[in-house]
């Protein structure tokens, strides 16, 4: 191992062990972070003309955030680094950003979302994907980090574009809106627009002292037979379907 080899080895093994840092695996995620005003401290690839390549085609505004900390390793040492198959040839690390959890809960002008106990960090990070495209003001999630390697790898980086953390159900005033399969029909025209919009685990949902302390227990009407859906496609489709109501309601987007 040459001494640059060692030095970003020494790096990266430090930055998956340090909270206030965030591992980007992959191209995308690395974008995104730029995308939200991150600055990568560092960066490698085994494949620079590839990286540099797909980088020109899918997002050239992040070429210079890229190429000024980019250094070239072996593709072995590489693999060793990112500790999984990765579908384009990036690692990358940023310091996760400053946002103020406590002034987005309290601005109460934007939804938030409390994801409680999920099993699967790839089902956070996709829940993440959700709530960033549609503008949420902030997502809290229980028993799980959002900001680990893969979670951040399947919400592509999208925890820089809103605050992310890990919490209990936040006591921050706003209604709550439980999702669950024992609920009501999910009538979206009806909840309220601050509310914390709450969905439980992928095997055992919410407990019960959850759904006492909701407003309103709603669920997604389904098929019969078809016994749930995947979090973040159930978190999609509760979000898409109170923007369009609001909208058709209204003639303009919630928030």
């Amino acid at each position: 191992m040459s001494p640059l080899e060692r030095e970003l080895t020494r790096r990266f093994y430090a930055a998956y062990r340090d909270p206030g840092l965030a591992v980007l695996e992959g191209f995308h995620p690395a974008r995104h972070a730029l995308a939200f005003g991150a600055r990568l401290d560092v960066a490698v690839t085994y494949d620079r003309p590839k990286l540099l390549a797909l980088a020109a085609r899918l997002a050239p505004e992040s070429l210079a955030g890229i190429t000024e900390v980019l250094a070239e390793v072996s593709r072995e040492r590489f693999t060793r680094l990112t500790r999984r198959t990765l579908s384009s040839p990036l690692l990358a690390v940023s310091a996760r950003p400053d946002h103020d959890l406590a002034a987005a809960l309290a601005e109460r002008t934007k939804p938030v979302v409390h994801l409680h106990r999920p099993r699967n960090p790839g089902n956070v990070g996709a829940a993440v994907r959700v709530a960033a495209a549609a503008g949420l003001g902030a997502l809290t999630v229980s028993g799980q980090d959002p900001w680990s390697p893969i979670a951040i790898r399947s919400a592509t980086g999208l925890q820089f574009a809103l605050p992310v953390a890990q919490s209990e159900l936040p006591d921050c005033g706003r209604p709550v809106v439980a999702l669950d399969a024992a609920g009501e029909p999910l009538r979206a025209a009806r909840l309220p627009p601050d509310a914390i919009l709450v969905l439980g685990g992928e095997r055992h949902g919410l407990p019960s002292w959850v759904r006492d302390l909701a407003e309103r227990t709603v669920a997604v009407p389904m098929r019969p037979g078809v016994s749930s859906l995947n979090l973040a496609a159930a978190l999609a489709a509760v979000l898409y379907a109170w923007r369009a109501a609001f909208f058709e309601r209204e003639g303009r987007d919630p928030w």
